[in-house]
């Protein structure tokens, strides 16, 4: 139940209706169980009272029927029964043959002649259709002078508005003087009844005394639930004004010994997502300081050469070698340009990759026919060996652009790092090897160069990282969309000597897929 309703959650309104609703609820109850306690409490005494009542009744008729004369109580001790102005009062005398004595005729039948003698049984009741209250005594007749009852009262209250009633011999009539011949028997029930009008005043006069001081306490304690509410979230907005604080660049972790126990958790998962960020801004830093650096060469070549060009000494040599120069400076500048475009396109792919069956072999067969004319121009020998297409476990979940990139990127590298002469050709093999009980696919490129240290083979998939001592075109953006690409696809890789113990001993690149999940 929501006491209070926003466009927006707010704790403090969820934890104040979290408490408030049950309070409610208690108060309800409260209120019910209160009413139910002061009509007890009310009724004890009048039912005493009534009980008392009923006692002197009976006792009156009896010492009427042992007189035989006409009972008929006289109006002061009515009066004195009724109790109150307000109040009405009824009697009725009948014998245990339920033939009707005296009184009035219209009262509920009394109880079965089960009835104990000489206790009282209290009921409620209905006479002209309004709530009495009904005590019954069952008193038998003895020698005149004799008491009707000893000892003390006891009263039995009753449940339920129908009572049992007696086997009637005759059907009962009104009050018409009858004489001291209508009673002749055993016994003597005798009912007396009274509305409830005192009762009810009474209850209502201890529900209000009760939940009077209540009511008038509930806003005070609503007010001090509200301050200590108040108070209790009071270090959130204590952790508000310290990340309010901070300047754009402070990235440092918040103190989690100064917070409650229970925002520890949540200081706890933004000083993770701050650390995050601290470390993605870094790397962009770095990445941008080295793409500057690297698009900065390209740049100076194009410019020097251009220089060159202009100066009206230069033959039409040194024109044709100036041009020369200023295409290969283009062609370096568009490469790095386009890697960093395919390591920013990997990267910012990572959130949501669109997956579709792709056939490996088919993939690294097409990318390896466009790299061809690259590799005869550098007369090396490029070529495909391994599982054909639509083999069964080529198959792996990913998207067919970026593993293209992945591959070619492969090939790319292996090119531009593996030498070759007329006396030792260069030779590069990619390669698709599939297991599909293992459930492994494995994708292979290896070449014949200068291979690369065991010592440098982490540090090739950073960013711009060359080995030392290369002089071949490239950036160092080629591995590292390798590695970014992989991981998005949840393959791993690894790099190993091609030919271990001869020189060159070049350099297999294997880039690992699992593919459970494509026979899933």
């Amino acid at each position: 139940m929501k006491l209070f309703q926003r466009a927006q959650n707010s704790l403090f309104g969820e934890i104040l209706d979290s408490l408030l609703a049950p309070a409610l609820l208690i108060v309800l109850l409260s209120i019910g169980v209160t009413w139910l306690v002061a009509r007890g409490i009310a009724n004890a005494p009048y039912d005493r009272a009534l009980a008392h009542g009923v006692r002197v009744l009976a006792q009156e008729a009896v010492t009427a029927q042992q007189q035989e004369r006409a009972f008929a109580p006289t109006p002061a001790l009515m009066a004195l029964l009724r109790g109150s102005e307000h109040d009405q009062a009824w009697y009725q005398v009948v014998d245990e043959a339920g033939r009707h004595v005296a009184g009035h005729a219209d009262l509920p039948p009394p109880l079965s002649d089960a009835a104990a003698p000489g206790t009282v049984y209290i009921t409620d009741g209905l006479l002209g259709g309004q709530e009495v209250r009904i005590a019954q005594l069952r008193v038998p007749l003895g020698r005149p002078g004799q008491p009707a009852f000893n000892g003390p009262p006891r009263i039995v209250l009753g449940e339920g508005n129908a009572p049992e009633p007696l086997p009637a011999t005759e059907p009962p009539r009104p009050d018409d003087g009858a004489g001291p011949a209508a009673g002749k028997g055993r016994a003597l029930v005798v009912q007396l009844a009274e509305t409830r009008r005192r009762q009810a005043v009474h209850a209502g006069e201890i529900t209000t005394g009760v939940l009077l001081p209540q009511f008038a306490l509930l806003p005070l304690a609503v007010m001090l639930l509200w301050i200590a509410l108040a108070r209790g979230i009071k270090p959130l907005s204590v952790v508000e004004e310290r990340i309010r604080e901070r300047r754009p660049d402070d990235l440092s972790p918040i103190d989690e010994t100064t917070v409650p126990l229970e925002v520890a958790p949540l200081v706890s998962a933004l000083n993770v997502l701050l650390g995050k960020l601290a470390d993605s801004i870094n790397t962009q830093k770095r990445f941008l300081a080295d793409a500057a650096h690297q698009l900065k060469t390209p740049l100076a070549g194009l410019r020097m050469q251009a220089d060159l060009a202009l100066r009206e000494a230069a033959d039409a040599q040194a024109l044709k070698q100036s041009l020369k120069q200023i295409g290969r400076s283009s062609i370096r500048a568009t490469h790095t340009v386009n890697q960093l475009l395919a390591l920013a396109r990997a990267e910012g792919g990572s959130g949501a990759l669109a997956r579709q069956p792709c056939d490996m072999a088919r993939l690294t067969m097409e990318v390896v026919r466009e790299a061809v004319p690259r590799a005869m121009d550098r007369a090396l020998d490029l070529g495909y060996d391994g599982a054909e297409p639509g083999t069964r476990g080529v198959e792996v979940l990913g998207n067919a652009t970026l593993l293209r990139e992945l591959i070619r990127n492969l090939l790319d590298n292996a090119i531009n790092y593996t030498p070759s002469s007329p006396e030792r050709q260069g030779v590069i093999t990619a390669r698709v090897l599939a297991d599909p009980f293992g459930h492994v696919l494995l994708l292979q490129v290896e070449d014949t160069g200068p291979g690369i240290a065991e010592a440098e083979r982490d540090l090739v998939f950073e960013p711009f990282y060359r080995v030392l001592g290369n002089e071949a075109d490239g950036s160092g953006l080629g591995l590292p969309i390798v590695r970014e690409i992989a991981g998005q696809h949840r393959a791993t890789i690894t790099l190993e000597d091609a030919h271990p113990g001869m020189q060159p001993p070049g350099t297999r690149v294997t880039v690992r897929f699992d593919t459970s999940q494509e026979t899933a």
